[in-house]
């Protein structure tokens, strides 16, 4: 009677849980490799769990593959979309070519919140607080000097309508640096964690000794099914990484997963239900450069990204044939012919900013946007934000193209307050085809209070990155794919249509110098004032407080006592 009670608590255990599935939790790891034009290979990892839960209602109590942290942070604040990027290194657009996900050099936070939360800078300061514990990062420096509201840049890449912008809050912290501490609880996320599956490639000490490095973590929610009835939730943890072939000490651009990681993949994560490995083999010039891979790939994926056709090897670590000859796969990436850099094709969109100028007093910022396609013009959002010591000047503000003037379309300027909150400037400036636009403000620099300076101030001050916003006109129509079975570096961004694909790109951040004082000056008050205390001070309270006394002539001590003797024995003179 108790083993029929068991085995049917069993049966009854195993129909609650279903097949597989049908459960309501659905993880998918891949990895991509792509080789860059300048013999630097780039490796994007990503993990996505699918969650079928409604988490805002806060009846979610078993938490098997979503992050319980995460899962009750989203329920807890009432956040719609949530977007953390942690990047150590600037991602070179114009020699690399477009990145799957860019993110700018440090943090950057950006969230949406709910239409039912009331107090939206209490949740926002929570936010950064509770992220910052998780992730050991110094989001807590998050405050109102360094947070802005957009209005047109970041719009919602879920559900949601992006309407209300009084419910988005974005930040950037230019100074973060990335390491160890952040990757760390980063894996920890993962439902196999570093143990098992893409993940095991994961080797601080390898990330780190590379070119870029950028960890980050995407929340938002998606349409369940092709009805769109109800509401899904999707975690995306992605992470890019570029190899420098000088770096790693051969000075060769045959790569391999055990010289990239110093690891194989030997098994997929038990947890996963798609497990792939992508080699991106598609010829880099018009000499059709080919790139050999070995193993030999069970199979090819076409498919149109980022404007351009590519092909793609595809490993698939789920299926029994892919570990039958060896126990462990080693990609490696092997060029036919050498490779000439000067017919390296240039990105469609692409910027470069700097900062100008003399002295301690004014500069001026300087941004130029490339629109490299042949015959097509189109539209790209600029948003600004510049911390409020830098005082802009926006009657300076100029756009030129091809020498003439270019008037934005839309502009938003919402002035800094000292101490309180920075410029935020947003622009709508179309592109003419093949042309190069110019946009200069001028500004000036404010004299801080001596509390407000860094521990290191002469190293200079950090201005984040700007922002590009665009949907670019690609020249090969792409089709209309499933998003479910396309791979996931082509589905974070949706496309509007088969015609353009969105793009967001980021300058590098700038380094500005303010007015220093010499903070040596301390040190010297206080050296100068001690040596003057111990002299005077202590020369005239010795002079004071002592007592002189008159010395008796002594009868000597016991050695000229026995000198005299010796002397009085030899008939010498005492002494």
């Amino acid at each position: 009677g108790g083993m029929a009670a068991v085995a049917l608590v069993l049966l009854l255990l195993l129909a609650a849980a279903g097949p597989v599935w049908a459960r309501p939790d659905v993880l998918r790891e891949e990895l991509l490799l792509s080789p860059l034009p300048a013999g630097d290979v780039a490796a994007t990892f990503q993990f996505r769990t699918r969650w079928d839960a409604d988490l805002q209602r806060g009846a979610v109590s078993h938490y098997r593959l979503f992050p319980k942290a995460l899962g009750r942070l989203v329920a807890a604040l009432g956040i719609r979309e949530l977007h953390l990027a942690l990047t150590q290194g600037f991602w070179r657009t114009r020699t690399w070519g477009q990145p799957p996900l860019q993110a700018p050099a440090g943090a950057e936070l950006w969230v949406w919140f709910q239409p039912t939360v009331t107090d939206v800078d209490k949740a926002w300061k929570e936010l950064s607080n509770i992220l910052s514990g998780i992730f050991c990062a110094s989001l807590n420096f998050i405050d109102s000097t360094n947070t802005v509201t957009p209005t047109a840049s970041f719009k919602p890449l879920g559900l949601g309508n992006g309407t209300d912008h009084h419910l988005l809050r974005y930040a950037v912290l230019p100074r973060e640096v990335v390491c160890t501490e952040n990757l760390t609880p980063w894996k920890k996320l993962l439902p196999c964690g570093s143990k098992a599956g893409l993940a095991v490639l994961l080797k601080a000490e390898r990330l780190f000794h590379s070119s870029y490095h950028s960890q980050a973590v995407h929340i938002r929610p998606i349409c369940r099914d092709a009805s769109c009835l109800a509401v899904s939730w999707e975690l995306r943890q992605t992470l890019t990484v570029v190899f420098d072939s000088f770096a790693s000490g051969q000075g060769k651009k045959d790569w391999s997963l055990f010289r990239m990681f110093s690891r194989t993949l030997t098994d997929a994560c038990p947890l996963a239900s798609q497990s792939k490995v992508y080699v991106d083999i598609s010829p880099k010039n018009k000499e059709k450069e080919l790139l050999e891979v070995t193993p030999p790939p069970a199979s090819l994926y076409e498919a149109v990204v980022q404007g351009e056709k590519r092909t793609y090897a595809v490993y698939d670590l789920l299926s029994p044939l892919l570990f039958n000859t060896s126990r462990s796969l080693n990609v490696q990436l092997k060029w036919t012919r050498p490779q000439d850099s000067s017919e390296l094709p240039t990105p469609v969109l692409h910027a470069h900013r700097y900062v100008s100028g003399y002295g301690l007093q004014t500069g001026e910022i300087s941004t130029l946007i490339y629109n490299t396609h042949p015959y097509r013009a189109f539209p790209v959002i600029l948003l600004e934000t510049v911390p409020w010591y830098l005082r802009l000047y926006v009657h300076t503000l100029t756009i030129i193209t091809k020498g003439k003037e270019n008037k934005p379309s839309y502009i938003h300027y919402q002035p800094a307050q000292d101490r309180r909150r920075p410029h935020l400037l947003e622009m709508l400036i179309q592109l003419p085809a093949n042309s190069v636009t110019k946009i200069t403000i001028q500004f000036e620099r404010a004299l801080l209070k001596w509390t407000e300076y860094p521990p290191d101030p002469n190293h200079g001050f950090y201005v984040g990155s700007s922002v590009l916003s665009a949907l670019v006109p690609s020249i090969i129509a792409m089709k209309e794919v499933d998003m479910e079975q396309s791979p996931l570096f082509t589905s974070l961004f949706p496309s509007s249509d088969g015609s353009s694909y969105f793009v967001r790109l980021y300058t590098e951040p700038l380094l500005v110098n303010l007015p220093t004082p010499d903070f040596s000056m301390p040190y010297n008050v206080i050296c100068l004032t001690c040596t003057v205390v111990a002299v005077c001070y202590g020369s005239f309270y010795n002079l004071l407080t002592r007592t002189f006394h008159v010395e008796e002539p002594s009868r000597g001590g016991l050695a000229k006592r026995l000198a005299n003797i010796i002397r009085k024995l030899r008939g010498v003179p005492p002494l």
